[in-house]
Formats: structure tokens, C-alpha cells, sequence
């Protein structure tokens, strides 16, 4: 629960509104216009969170792609914009870095455009060895152009 006990986070994936989830991950820099079947595949195969207001409206999101035993890749997190300023991406990030099914990882990853200094907190840090990572990495596989 939020300090102000308005708001909490779960990883209930019973409770996730995947048609809001969509329609917010489909505006982002990260997977414009993904289409909606494969937005719910990745819900449907990741550890996924909603934050959400204590009527249970989902006001939030990430996912954790991982095999629960060495590593894990923190993807499409986001706090709606008409909730942002209120300390939920913290509380978002407090209940997945404590999370049991995410204890004991030999490593965690995410890629961001413009949270380094929120990820930092829960202690990111650029890549160590850079120079080991390679990727397959396609931009405009959502775009019609």
C-alpha cells in the first residue's frame, strides 16, 4: 500500500486489465503500436504487476521476463500519466525488487530512454562489461512504414 493507503501494487495476474495495458504500452517510444495479441502473450509469459487504486482501477504496470533463477529483464513499466508525481513508480519498484520469485538472481537488466535516476535507486547501474552484450534489435517491427 501507498503511504497514503490509496494505492497498492500485486502480482495477481488475474486482476491485470490487459486492454488498459495495452492501449498505454502502444503509445511508448519503447513498442509503439505493438498489437494487442502480442502484448497479452508477453502478460500471459512474463511476472507481471499492476499498481492499482483501492477501488482496484489499474493506474500502473511492469513485467519481469525471467526464469525465476539467474536472471530477469524488468520491461514496460509505466505509471498513467494522471497519476505520475505520486510516488507510484517507487512503490512499483519497491514490491518487484523485494519480490520472492526475484531473490537470488545472478543478474537483472532493463533499457530505458529517461528513468536511469529512478532505476538507480533500487540499484541499476550502467552495464558493467558493455563490451559483452550484443543484441538483435529491430525499432520498427510495430510500425506499417
Amino acid at each position: 500500500w501507498s503511504s497514503d493507503n490509496q494505492f497498492y501494487v500485486s502480482d495477481d495476474a488475474s486482476l491485470i486489465n490487459k486492454t488498459y495495458v495495452h492501449a498505454q504500452i502502444a503509445t511508448t517510444y519503447w513498442a509503439k503500436n505493438i498489437p494487442s495479441e502480442t502484448m497479452n502473450k508477453a502478460i500471459d509469459n512474463s511476472l507481471c504487476f499492476g499498481v492499482y487504486k483501492k477501488n482496484h482501477q489499474q493506474v500502473g504496470f511492469a513485467r519481469m521476463i525471467t526464469d525465476e533463477a539467474t536472471f530477469a529483464y524488468l520491461a514496460d513499466v509505466f505509471i498513467d500519466l494522471a497519476f505520475q508525481k505520486q510516488g507510484l513508480s517507487k512503490l512499483l519498484m519497491g514490491f518487484i525488487k523485494t519480490h520472492p520469485s526475484l531473490q537470488g538472481l545472478r543478474r537483472q537488466v532493463l533499457a530505458t530512454g529517461d528513468a536511469h535516476g529512478l532505476y538507480q535507486q533500487f540499484g541499476f547501474t550502467p552495464l558493467n562489461t558493455p563490451e559483452t552484450f550484443m543484441e538483435l534489435w529491430q525499432p520498427a517491427i510495430y510500425s506499417d512504414e
